[in-house]
């Protein structure tokens, strides 16, 4: 080995000894580069001809960027996926919308440290997981890889992400803002006032960078008619003069770069991960003068400080590969999987509930369509390929060996309804898959000119944008064009529960399924998610009461889609204000199907807000917890504040803490409280204030339809003990 290709471990090695700082020794790096490498930094490693083979290799290696091989520099090496590593054969855990509906950090730390571990021994550095853009609506195709409708879930779920992948690789949070609808991802203009904008779609963007987040990537949407690349009043006003983000900026891949140099001065720093508009044009650009050489060196700098530092910092002993899909990662993935299951209805059938199923059952019947498939999600970047998977019917016959369950031999309503009839208790598995909702891989708003001047102008760019919109009607995924099950499944369940009463409908999906045309008939009801590798052993373990259901809904479920916002996954322009979800709700008095926060257990839990302390930097709540029940169970306490001078109260989430409770027993709960859900931004001097109003504190289960029994959020000036009404 040569001191030439040793320079970058050598800075490593310097780093974490301390002998140098990471500024310092990414400098010294540049001063050894050629112009030529300095700008391969800022660019993908591999040739546009490799643009078709994209879906293909990305499940095969890591792509890379920037690197050097003459100085030992290994560059930015990609891995996706939010549920899992894209490469290989890799644990599958629950989608990220599944984790999120689990309310708990710890575990999506752990989740996080696995998926870091996994990447790693990949031989990647760098994992996009982290998935913070809102669900403004439930249409969205990819609302599966985001942790919901609320702020303060989205970012506390996602900074633990963040802390688990940064032990081993770097963490990039996306899709850099106000990316929440896929079908029209690449040309559509989000509008968006200030208040909205800064208090609402960008806190949990900040609460990931303050998390320690290596890298942001960009959206592919405009935002106040600038594409994301562009856009430097977001990526260099806001995320780096205002929040102090250090790390470096990437485009979201091949059509999210939409000029060589004006993205580079507006702050993003590496075009991904081809070599397509800054490979053709920055070296001309450079040498005209067009591109100053400082804004090079800088976004050069920041890919090589955040590489060097987080290799300098992170656990040094490299994973075996053998754990990648280990015992102990599938292990975590079916924990994750049960804790992500909400119960949302569970009405008794005689004396009992349904609910966990009774120990003395001899004949089962499982139905539907998804009850044997191995349904982990959309088929788009984030696709995870496990060793083995399973599903629904093949957890329940493992964990119940003496029990008879049986199938239909058709795929008929009345075969189904016939199977049900016989049996003891019935079980219907329905919802979604990769064709009804997911990343849209084709789309004909694409703008191809990237791929070349002949593409741009040329010959070329009419046939093969013809070619996209063709292909886009038929690839799978996409947004969604309904929030209700497919008919055959609404069809299906009143078959089977007309012929057994004692039937449970179980529910598979990413976001909201709306159930108005049948639940009132149903007696059991569950959310169960796209749950990973080892989601039926997961359902089996709720189903027969091994484990209880602990998830949390983490979005409304409405009784009509009209009470969501309006979604038009055709749209060219789009406005996004500060109401909706449960928050809409709120605001135009409509009741929910299911609120935001809700989730029943297998045991009854009390909650009652003792004491709090508030002010401008957050503050803290204590909550007596009591299981009133006979069995152990959990619980999410989650404490809401509305300003309660106004007629409809909108309940602002300002923390949450999960705990188990044993039967008969109780417990105090402090829970962390954030205060900006009641604080305002200045829009001139970027300052913030708290927000006017009569604001109030509730304790509760899920969002709350009543303050009664609140107390008023007391901030240092504010009265002690004061009720509010």
């Amino acid at each position: 080995m040569t001191a030439e290709n040793t320079a970058y471990s050598e800075a490593v090695r310097a780093v974490r000894a301390g002998e140098l700082d990471a500024d310092t020794a990414a400098d010294q790096l540049i001063a050894r580069m050629t112009e030529k490498e300095i700008l391969g930094l800022l660019d993908g490693d591999s040739p546009r001809r490799l643009l078709p083979l994209i879906p293909f290799l990305l499940g095969r290696r890591p792509f890379v960027a920037g690197a050097v091989r003459r100085l030992g520099f290994p560059g930015i090496r990609f891995s996706d996926g939010a549920r899992g590593v894209v490469i290989g054969a890799s644990t599958a855990f629950p989608v990220t919308m599944a984790r999120a509906a689990t309310w708990n950090p710890s575990l999506e730390e752990e989740v996080g440290l696995a998926i870091g571990v996994e990447t790693r021994a990949r031989d990647a550095n760098y994992s996009a997981s982290v998935c913070v853009n809102l669900l403004r609506h439930p249409a969205w195709g990819r609302a599966q890889e985001c942790y919901g409708e609320n702020p303060v879930l989205t970012g506390r779920m996602g900074s633990a992400m963040t802390t688990g992948l940064r032990e081993n690789v770097m963490a990039c949070v996306k899709h850099f803002a106000l990316n929440s609808m896929e079908n029209q991802r690449f040309e559509v203009d989000v509008s968006v006032d200030d208040h909205a904008l800064h208090e609402v779609y960008l806190p949990h963007f900040k609460a990931v960078v303050d998390a320690g987040a290596d890298s942001v990537m960009t959206a592919y949407n405009r935002v106040r008619g600038e594409h994301m690349d562009v856009n430097g009043a977001l990526l260099t006003e806001v995320l780096r003069n205002e929040w102090g983000f250090s790390g470096f900026v990437t485009s979201d891949w091949v059509f999210g770069t939409h000029h060589a140099v004006a993205s580079l001065q507006a702050g993003m720093d590496v075009e991904m991960p081809l070599r397509l508009l800054r490979a053709r044009e920055l070296p001309n650009a450079l040498r005209s003068g067009e591109l100053a050489r400082a804004t090079v060196l800088r976004s050069a700098h920041r890919v090589l400080r955040t590489i060097v530092l987080q290799e300098a910092t992170r656990e040094q002993a490299s994973p075996s590969a053998d754990l990648v899909a280990s015992p102990v990662h599938r292990a975590l993935a079916r924990r994750v999987a049960a804790e992500s299951i909400v119960l949302l209805k569970n009405e008794p059938i005689g004396a009992e509930p349904l609910l966990p199923l009774d120990p003395g059952i001899r004949h089962l019947a499982v139905v539907g369509r998804l009850a044997t498939l191995p349904n982990l999600g959309d088929h788009g970047s984030s696709r995870v390929r496990p060793p083995s998977t399973v599903s629904p019917l093949q957890g329940l016959r493992e964990a119940l060996p003496g029990v008879r369950i049986t199938t239909p031999s058709g795929s008929s309503a009345r075969a189904a309804a016939s199977v049900a009839a016989a049996a003891d208790t019935a079980i219907v598995v329905v919802g979604l898959d990769q064709h009804d909702e997911g990343e849209s891989v084709v789309t004909g708003s694409v703008e191809v000119g990237v791929l070349g001047r002949a593409f741009s102008a040329g010959p070329l760019r009419a046939p093969i944008t013809w070619l996209a919109h063709l292909a886009s009607r038929f690839v799978r995924g996409g947004d969604r064009s309904s929030l209700d099950l497919r008919p055959s499944d609404v069809e299906l369940i009143q078959a089977v529960v007309a012929a057994n009463p004692r039937t449970i409908v179980v529910l598979i999906g990413g976001s909201a399924i709306l159930t108005e045309a049948w639940r009132q008939r149903v007696p059991a009801l569950l959310l169960a998610w796209y749950g990973g590798m080892e989601g039926g052993h997961a359902l089996a373990s709720v189903l027969t009461g091994e484990a209880e259901p602990g998830g949390r809904l983490p979005f409304v479920v409405p009784t009509d889609v009209s009470h969501l916002p309006p979604f038009d996954s055709a749209a060219k322009s789009v406005v996004y204000d500060d109401r909706w979800g449960q928050r809409l709700l709120d605001a135009e008095g409509h009741t929910a199907a299911f609120p935001f926060g809700f989730g029943l257990g297998y045991t009854t839990i009390e909650h009652r807000l003792i004491d709090h302390r508030f002010d401008d930097a957050g503050g803290s709540a204590e909550v007596l917890v009591t299981n009133t029940g006979d069995r152990e169970g959990s619980t999410v306490v989650q404490l809401y504040a509305g300003d309660v001078s106004l007629d409809r109260p909108v309940a602002q989430l300002l923390g949450f803490q999960k705990v188990t409770v044993q039967p008969h027993s109780e417990a105090v709960v402090t829970v962390a409280l954030d205060a900006g859900p009641t604080r305002q931004r200045d829009p001139e001097t970027h300052t913030w204030s708290p927000r006017p109003g009569d604001w109030a504190v509730l304790a509760a289960q899920h969002s709350p339809s009543s303050w009664e029994g609140s107390r008023r959020l007391r901030r240092p000036e504010a009265a002690e003990g004061t009720q509010a009404g």
